[in-house]
Order: C-alpha cells, then sequence, then structure tokens
C-alpha cells in the first residue's frame, strides 16, 4: 500500500514551467512597438520578459515596460496567453502573457521611449507586413493574435504563436 506523498515532495514531482510577460504598445495606424535586442539571434522582440519568482503576469509587464522603455504605464486587459512547450535548447515550458499597452505615436515614441542600456539597442513600431521578416515565426503569429485581439476586442489562447484549434504541431 503507497502513502501519499507530503505536499512538498509532491510538488517537487511535477513538470516545471517559467512564466513571462510583455506589453502590446501601437498607434492608429496598426503599427507595434518591437524592440531589437543586444542580445539573442538578431530578431526582434516584444517588449517584455520573465516573471520574477511569486510575481503576477500583470505586475511583470508592468515592470518590464518601465525597465525596458523607461515607460510607467499601466497595461490594460490581457490580449494573448501562448504556451510555448519545453524547447531542444533546455528551456522549459513558457506560459507568456501579452496586454494592451495603448496607443503610442510615433512622436511619443520619439520622446519618451528611453531603452534600457546594454539590454536593447533600437525600437520600431513596425508595420504587420514588417512583422514575418523581422520576428521568429511564433513571434510573428502571437503578434497577429495580439492585433487581432485589439481590433475585436477579444482574447486569444495559443499553442507556441497558433490557435490550438485550427493548428496542430
Amino acid at each position: 500500500m503507497s502513502h501519499p506523498l507530503p505536499p512538498a515532495e509532491y510538488y517537487a514531482t511535477l513538470p516545471k514551467h517559467i512564466g513571462g510577460a510583455g506589453t502590446i504598445l501601437h498607434d492608429e495606424t496598426g503599427r507595434i512597438l518591437l524592440v531589437e535586442p543586444s542580445y539573442g539571434d538578431g530578431r526582434w522582440e516584444i517588449p517584455g520578459g520573465a516573471m520574477d519568482a511569486g510575481e503576477y503576469p500583470w505586475d511583470t509587464a508592468h515592470r518590464e515596460i518601465k525597465e525596458e522603455l523607461g515607460l510607467d504605464l499601466a497595461p490594460g486587459r490581457l490580449l494573448v496567453v501562448d504556451w510555448v512547450p519545453p524547447q531542444p535548447d533546455g528551456r522549459p515550458a513558457l506560459a507568456n502573457y501579452l496586454f494592451d499597452g495603448g496607443t503610442l505615436t510615433r512622436a511619443d515614441a520619439e520622446t519618451r521611449v528611453h531603452l534600457a542600456a546594454g539590454e536593447l539597442m533600437a525600437w520600431h513600431l513596425a508595420e504587420p507586413a514588417e512583422w514575418d521578416v523581422l520576428m521568429a515565426p511564433h513571434m510573428a503569429r502571437r503578434l497577429r493574435a495580439c492585433a487581432n485581439a485589439l481590433i475585436n476586442g477579444t482574447t486569444a489562447y495559443l499553442h507556441h504563436g497558433s490557435d490550438p484549434a485550427t493548428h496542430r504541431s
């Protein structure tokens, strides 16, 4: 007869995953602000980052937009949750939350955005036609889901950037 494990031992047997959150800043024409990190594979990304231990996703988005862009703004509604499976490089599964950061014109961005030194090299208000060129494929799909959620007033759930009901990977 087996005995149930104490909670701490049981929890230690469960799979591990990490969390991240970001903010979608957009202008009135549908362009979305992307950032070019000083690390990685040269692909552009959505402003955001990893959740700290015990941190809520909304708080992560708020903290990251302040740290990365120097903007102290409260994220709005949740646009997308994207579940990314474990990766071959050893990264565990990731739950990524994307929030509406509101409208930011080019003039506003030029005066208000202050990139985190050593972390980001540039920002760009990117048109939808640029997303596939600038970003990794799953990130471009994720950004399209965010843009659709903004337009339609919805929230999307994704599997690695794709709607699980229409795409199986």
